[in-house]
């Protein structure tokens, strides 16, 4: 008897090749491409490295002016010049984490950037397709940043401690990473930037535009304070109060060795600064699962 041969059926081949292929978009799968997105940006690349350089750089000048500041007040002679300023001795544990200021800014900015170009560039329709489910995919972006900024505020931090040291030797300032407080301090370099980038990113989420997430996240961090400080404390006595659960105010008490008293404990910091970015990230979801893309 012939046997007649049978062409293969198409659906039935795409079927097994999805099989063998394994399950299809999946969160971890997200997070993969989110990670290839970040790390194969040239620019992005540069500015992170960017980053880490001038905050240890940042350490380091911090650490040649407080040996500075010491010999000044050292000096009966030299001392009147830097009356006023806190004791040499008290800074130095602060030093690691000296560039996180800059840090902010610019985790800040390059996590609006990431997330609102894609609007501009019409990528983020794109991105959509691939990851049908809007939150997972905003969550992916999130996560991926967030840790970047974590590894390269606690890594620069670590950096800047080592790199301060032999600055610090000659004048004996020289400190070892059991004082109280200094571990502490490096790792809540990283925290903050990472809370930073969760926050930014949402803004630039809400935003949709380079311009003003960047202008919206530089001017919540550092032009509210100083207006807070500058302008409006005198206005109300709970002005001042308030202002220490801004977002930039929160961010320095979980660096903080010393706490000043009435001021936010570095526990404290952390809850306030953390519910920051989580209602602003909860609002950028619910906001982006509505709207079109």
């Amino acid at each position: 008897m012939a046997h007649t041969a049978t062409a293969p059926n198409p659906e039935h081949t795409a079927a097994r090749r999805g099989a063998a292929s394994g399950p299809g978009v999946n969160f971890l799968r997200v997070l993969k491409s989110e990670w290839i997105k970040v790390t194969t940006i040239p620019s992005t690349v540069i500015m992170l490295t960017s980053t880490v350089v001038i905050m240890v750089g940042l350490a380091a000048l911090f650490a040649w002016q407080t040996t500075v500041l010491l010999d000044l007040q050292s000096n009966p002679e030299m001392a009147a010049q830097v009356q006023g300023a806190p004791d040499a001795t008290s800074l130095v544990a602060t030093i690691p984490g000296s560039g996180l200021v800059f840090g902010q800014l610019l985790i800040g900015s390059l996590a609006v950037v990431l997330i609102a170009s894609e609007w501009g560039t019409g990528m983020i329709r794109s991105t959509m397709v691939a990851v049908p489910k809007r939150i997972p995919a905003l969550l992916a972006k999130q996560l991926v940043f967030a840790l970047i900024a974590f590894v390269l505020g606690a890594g620069s931090a670590f950096a800047g401690y080592f790199v301060a040291q032999p600055i610090l030797a000659p004048s004996e300032l020289a400190f070892g990473l059991d004082t109280d407080g200094v571990l502490l301090h490096i790792i809540n370099t990283g925290s903050v930037l990472a809370l930073v980038a969760v926050l930014a990113m949402s803004i630039g989420t809400l935003l949709r535009n380079t311009a003003g997430g960047v202008v919206t996240t530089i001017g919540l961090l550092f032009v509210v304070p100083i207006l807070v400080a500058t302008l409006l404390a005198g206005i109300a006595d709970w002005i001042p109060d308030a202002a220490r659960f801004l977002p930039s105010s929160a961010g320095e008490q979980m660096v903080a060795i010393t706490i000043a008293d009435g001021a936010l404990t570095q526990g404290q910091g952390a809850l306030v600064l953390t519910g920051w970015a989580l209602v602003l990230l909860v609002i950028s979801l619910i906001v982006t699962r509505k709207r079109d893309v």
